[in-house]
């Protein structure tokens, strides 16, 4: 299953709880084009795993779930810019 790092719970946790994210949010990972979309959404959609961590949702698309099995998700926030990146399990 996916996990994420601290830094990754600490952004999650800002986006989905800011004033415009919908009550209850939670941050959805789905194929997209060449790599992963990334959206707050309000509820995951039938299928998707969730991850609670800290009180942060993370719902994964089963086609991305299978992907993901053994990555963490992490985050960083530089000049204001969010960004998402992966690596392998030895990231924590």
């Amino acid at each position: 299953m996916l996990t994420l790092t601290d830094q990754a719970v600490d952004v999650v946790r800002g986006l989905t709880q800011s004033p415009q994210a919908p009550e209850h949010a939670g941050l959805r990972l789905a194929p997209g084009g060449e790599g992963l979309e990334l959206s707050v959404v309000s509820d995951p959609m039938p299928g998707d795993d969730v991850i609670d961590n800290e009180g942060v949702r993370v719902f994964v698309e089963p086609q991305a779930s299978q992907l993901l099995e053994e990555q963490t998700l992490d985050a960083s926030v530089t000049d204001g810019q969010v960004s998402f990146f992966l690596a392998g399990p030895a990231a924590q």
